[in-house]
């Protein structure tokens, strides 16, 4: 299988990028949620893709990975004032929004020489999505949100349980097997119960995130991307791309109600919810959600 690996100068942002299939194929472009790199979006996955006659490309979103850190210093604000603020669909000071990070996903699309692509988001990455779809429609052939939100006003908040871990870690400077400890806690409370996964299995591959990148302040700027972008909502009019919109039931870090927000906004749009499923992409499932997408890419075509 044809799998290449490159460097797109986007304005004054580099980002690391995948391609995985042929050229000729229609192109996917996958953007992964906050904090995560590209590797989230699992091997599997792009590869039936690509089977199923799909060029796939995959990319860290900027401030992660292997792409560009931007060095600019955050504001310091109470972090239940800003919560309560995004509660209400209203943004937050930030260093740069979801809207410089869909920018970055249309540079990249430019860089590659891509007119038009089906565009999947996971988590923050569907947010950015729906920022694409409305503003740049003539870039878009399908619109495939998994387990995001439109940050509309009073949804229900993520569970406590899934949040904290997040946003509050052993800190950079601790002993690489407690940052490894933690990382297993945080994909064990944050992923699917009905399709757990095997501890060893996640250590190992926290151990391959941390040896290609370790960058804490990036995933702090990425949640204040999105605190900073307020409500998406308002976007939904422009979106007239065909949309799936696929939420696990046992998502507790953005919940179902993200999902159906998204979907009951935009005109036309799908909802999928998946039994068992919370916000990961689980081995098992691999198959059910590629056919899921396939399914919306040939509707679109």
């Amino acid at each position: 299988m044809n799998r290449t690996q490159g460097v797109a100068r986007v304005g004054e942002i580099e980002l690391c990028y995948e391609s995985w299939g042929k050229e000729s194929d229609p192109a996917v472009l996958l953007i992964m949620g906050l904090g995560a790199q590209m590797l989230l979006w699992p091997d599997s996955f792009c590869e039936n893709l690509v089977n199923n006659g799909y060029r796939v490309i995959r990319f860290d979103n900027r401030d992660i990975g292997l792409s560009s850190k931007i060095r600019i210093r955050s504001q310091k604000q109470n972090f239940l004032v800003a919560m309560a603020r995004f509660q209400l669909g209203l943004r937050n000071p930030s260093p740069y929004t979801l809207y410089d990070m869909a920018s970055d996903a249309i540079g990249l699309l430019d860089f590659l020489k891509i007119d038009k692509a089906h565009v999947v988001g996971a988590s923050m990455g569907g947010m950015i999505a729906q920022i694409v779809a409305a503003k740049y429609p003539d870039r878009l052939r399908s619109l495939n949100i998994l387990f995001s939100s439109n940050n509309q006003a009073l949804l229900p908040p993520p569970h406590p349980g899934a949040l904290l871990p997040l946003i509050k870690g052993p800190g950079a400077k601790a002993p690489r097997e407690v940052l490894l400890d933690h990382s297993v806690k945080v994909f064990t409370r944050i992923g699917s119960p009905g399709y757990p996964g095997d501890p060893a299995e996640i250590r190992r591959f926290a151990n391959e995130l941390m040896d290609r990148s370790f960058h804490p302040a990036g995933v702090k700027r990425h949640f204040l991307a999105v605190m900073g972008s307020g409500s998406l909502r308002s976007l939904a009019p422009q979106i007239k791309a065909p949309t799936l919109v696929v939420h696990g039931k046992e998502d507790k870090l953005v919940r179902p109600a993200g999902g159906k927000a998204i979907a009951s906004s935009i005109a036309g749009a799908r909802l999928e919810l998946v039994d068992g499923m919370g916000h990961d992409i689980p081995k098992a499932l691999v198959p059910h959600l590629a056919g899921l997408f396939v399914s919306n890419f040939r509707r679109a075509a």
